[in-house]
């Protein structure tokens, strides 16, 4: 519980830094992301439970990454991250999982994601904002990539690529559990950097 509250405090510190740096509002933020105004202020206080959909669509409207939005202090030079040591920012229903491991810096930061899909289950993600290419490579299993309305199947030892500003979903295919690694590219712009 302890690090849930740490978390929570360092998103609030990191939402409200980067919405004053990019000069908004709580109102004009609320309504470029979608987000109420009053979950906003909650966020800001370090009070409530914010989503994945919500940490993406305030990442997007800000110009930077999520995992910026959840990222404490620089700890040096190499970052070793174990999976069980990130909590799951998106659950399912069927025990499907997507953990942000990392992200890393510079002026055009990559996310790089763990996602653990069960057959039949789905995520459908916000459109990102433009210059944003998602990667997926499948290390287990088999999963249904949707773009724009169009299905793709990618399965193990298999990667694709899309434009990530344009509606997309995973789902667990086959009948066994899927395991992939995906990374989001995002492009340069002021206060990118993490």
């Amino acid at each position: 519980m302890a690090e849930t509250a740490a978390a929570l405090r360092t998103v609030a510190h990191n939402v409200r830094a980067a919405r004053i740096r990019a000069g908004l509002s709580l109102e004009e933020l609320g309504r470029r992301a979608q987000v109420s105004k009053g979950a906003l202020v909650a966020l800001e206080k370090a009070q409530g439970n914010p989503n994945l959909a919500t940490l993406v669509r305030l990442a997007d409207t800000l110009g930077i990454s999520v995992s910026a939005l959840m990222q404490g202090p620089p700890e040096g030079r190499v970052r070793v991250v174990a999976a069980d040591a990130v909590a799951p920012l998106w659950t399912g229903e069927r025990g499907s999982e997507a953990r942000l491991m990392l992200t890393t810096s510079g002026p055009a930061p990559v996310e790089v994601w763990r996602w653990r899909l069960e057959p039949g289950e789905e995520y459908p993600s916000h459109p990102h904002q433009a210059g944003v290419v998602e990667t997926v490579s499948v290390t287990a299993g088999r999963m249904t990539l949707l773009v724009d309305g169009t299905e793709h199947a990618v399965e193990a030892g298999q990667t694709a690529t899309f434009d990530g500003s344009t509606s997309h979903t995973y789902r667990g295919a086959g009948d066994r559990t899927c395991h992939l690694v995906m990374t989001v590219h995002l492009p340069p712009g002021p206060g990118s950097t993490t």
